[in-house]
């Protein structure tokens, strides 16, 4: 599964890992995170977030 990482302040989101303080389990493809979903970080939206190469 791919990695994004935030443009605003470069958190890394793995999917893998998840994002469990979010209710966002481990294992789960970023394209199937909840649209209302922010950076853990920064606070911004799905849509401030690139694929990693």
């Amino acid at each position: 599964m791919d990695k994004y990482i935030c443009k605003v302040c470069g958190y890394i989101y793995d999917p893998d890992a998840g994002d469990p303080d979010s209710g966002v389990t481990p294992g789960t493809p970023f394209e199937e995170i909840p649209d209302n979903w922010v950076c853990p970080l920064c606070g911004v939206g799905k849509d401030q977030f690139d694929k990693m190469e």
